[in-house]
C-alpha cells in the first residue's frame, strides 16, 4: 500500500541539539523506510540520540516527526518555518487555527522549557 505525503517537523541537527526547523510536506518511499523532502532523501538512523533520521547525500542528522497539535515540536526554544505550499493546511487542519493562516513562522518555547508552546 503506498503512503500519502504527510506534512511533519524537520529540524537539522548538525549543527548540535537544536537546528533550524521547518514544517513541510514530505513523501515515504514504497517501504517506507526512505523519506524525500524537496530535493532531499533521508533514511532512518534505527535509534539515535535527539536525530531520527540522516540526509543520504551529507550524513548530516535531522530529527522527523508528525506535527504536535499544539505546536510544540521543538525540544529546545527556537522559530518553526512553515513552507508556503502546506501554511494553510497546517494551521487548519493540524493546528486548528484558521485565524493564523497567515503566519509563516511559529516561536517555540520547547519542549524543556517551563512555558506552554504558543
Amino acid at each position: 500500500m503506498k503512503r500519502q505525503p504527510h506534512i511533519m517537523y524537520i529540524e537539522y541537527k548538525g549543527d548540535g541539539l537544536s537546528g533550524t526547523a521547518r514544517i513541510g510536506r514530505v513523501r515515504f518511499s514504497d517501504s517506507g523506510r526512505t523519506i524525500y523532502y524537496k530535493n532531499q532523501e533521508f533514511q532512518s538512523l534505527k535509534g539515535g540520540y535527539k536525530a531520527n533520521y540522516y540526509d543520504v547525500e551529507t550524513s548530516e542528522n535531522y530529527w522527523i516527526s508528525g506535527c504536535k497539535k499544539n505546536g510544540g515540536d521543538r525540544l529546545y526554544p527556537g522559530e518553526i518555518e512553515i513552507d508556503e505550499d502546506v501554511r494553510e493546511e497546517y494551521w487548519t487542519k493540524i493546528r486548528n487555527r484558521p485565524d493564523l493562516k497567515h503566519q509563516h513562522r511559529i516561536r517555540c518555547t520547547g519542549k524543556y522549557n517551563r512555558r506552554s508552546p504558543r
